[in-house]
């Protein structure tokens, strides 16, 4: 996350900022350096790397506890697996919203907005933005854009059904898959999710932030009305690759951090191999 923390930055202007032309990422990156300063792409660096962990605990602890709870001791199908997955995903979104609708301010706080409709914040930290969200705004707008937050508890699920029809494809060609098969077959799947997902994140993005000026009385919960409503205002406004300002950016730290990831990932396992070799080998 935090390697390619500023592609997320460039995301997250993309889509709020409507009046942002949209360029290639490196471009947004440098004139986000260029005008707000070197460090700027890693703000809110902080609280969003402890919203993830909060975020993370609660759906693992979620999925694990009804897990054992619903397979008691048998093998777990991959249809149970979904389903759980789900459900810990909705339970995620409820109870974590109120910190990614703290985070998404405390990242744009102190932007260069190019629309002039937006109302800058000045929050101290994540406890401040908490204090000054619920005077201003009322306890219900810690949980705006819940609705396509919780739409997109369905992106695991697509990608898991690309990967699935992905993989046996594959397995028509060779007996086993490779690590690197693997990857990659995670990745087109992730990069289709996200694809598929995108315009939805947009909405949730624009909801989360809710410092527009325009239409205040459509910012409660997000309901479907909300999102379609802003789903056409950008349709209208800007055509329909309105709706993927900014993807080329998620998909650049979609893919890049699988991979740094799967590059992480076999060289621990290599590493922790090679000492469990050394061990067993003092062993004999």
């Amino acid at each position: 996350m935090t390697v390619f923390f500023p592609l997320d930055t460039a995301r997250l202007r993309l889509q709020v900022d409507e009046k942002r032309k949209s360029k290639t990422t490196h471009m947004v990156l440098l004139e986000i350096i260029k005008e707000e300063g070197l460090l700027a792409p890693y703000r809110g660096w902080f609280p969003v790397i402890s919203s993830l962990c909060c975020s993370n605990f609660v759906y693992f602890y979620t999925f694990n506890s009804l897990k054992a709870i619903w397979v008691k001791g048998q093998r777990s199908t991959t249809g149970k697996d979904l389903v759980v997955g789900f459900v810990a995903g909705v339970v995620n979104v409820l109870l974590t919203t109120p910190l990614w609708v703290v985070n998404t301010r405390l990242k744009l706080q102190g932007a260069k907005f190019r629309n002039e409709d937006i109302v800058p914040t000045n929050y101290k930290g994540i406890i401040d933005a908490f204090h000054q969200i619920i005077r201003d705004e009322g306890i219900l707008a810690l949980w705006n854009g819940t609705f396509p937050s919780l739409l997109l508890v369905f992106n695991p699920a697509i990608q898991f059904m690309f990967y699935e029809g992905l993989k046996r494809q594959l397995l028509k060609k060779r007996v086993k898959l490779s690590s690197l098969d693997v990857f990659i077959i995670g990745a087109i799947s992730k990069a289709i999710a996200t694809t598929v997902t995108y315009p939805m994140q947009t909405v949730q993005s624009i909801l989360r932030f809710g410092r527009h000026r325009l239409n205040p009385e459509n910012r409660t919960l997000g309901s479907l009305r909300n999102v379609l409503y802003l789903l056409h205002q950008r349709v209208k406004r800007f055509g329909i690759m309105g709706l993927y300002k900014g993807l080329e950016a998620k998909l650049l730290q979609t893919v890049l951090t699988a991979a740094l990831m799967f590059l992480v990932y076999e060289k621990l396992t290599a590493a922790t191999f090679t000492v469990m070799g050394l061990k067993s080998a003092h062993k004999h």
